[in-house]
């Protein structure tokens, strides 16, 4: 079973908002889709994503439930190569990207 966690972001969004649009499709497919969308983003950013981000801040609150972890940071500086990005606060999620062999059907 894929993370559902990109279903809120623009390309996610912009694809619920769509398929509500759509007067010809049921429900299910709807939710079939969705699910297709959930395995190809997981899937394209564990393998397609190459570029590595350093950053730097203060931990504000962590929390660790259900297998994920959620960070909070504030004055956060990202560093890339020739880029640097300061933020007052972000939140950061993160999941276990291996398959535990659980649920994972194709």
């Amino acid at each position: 079973m894929a993370y559902q966690l990109y279903r809120n972001t623009t390309l996610g969004n912009s694809l619920q908002e769509s398929l509500d649009e759509l007067i010809q499709i049921t429900p299910q497919l709807a939710l079939q889709v969705l699910l297709q969308f959930d395995k190809a983003i997981n899937s394209a950013l564990a393998q397609r994503v190459r570029n590595r981000v350093n950053f730097r801040g203060s931990l504000n609150t962590y929390r660790f439930c259900d297998n994920v972890w959620t960070f909070v940071l504030n004055d956060v500086e990202f560093r890339e190569v020739t880029e640097l990005i300061k933020v007052d606060k972000v939140k950061i999620v993160a999941c276990d990207g291996k398959n535990t062999g659980s649920n994972t059907t194709e």
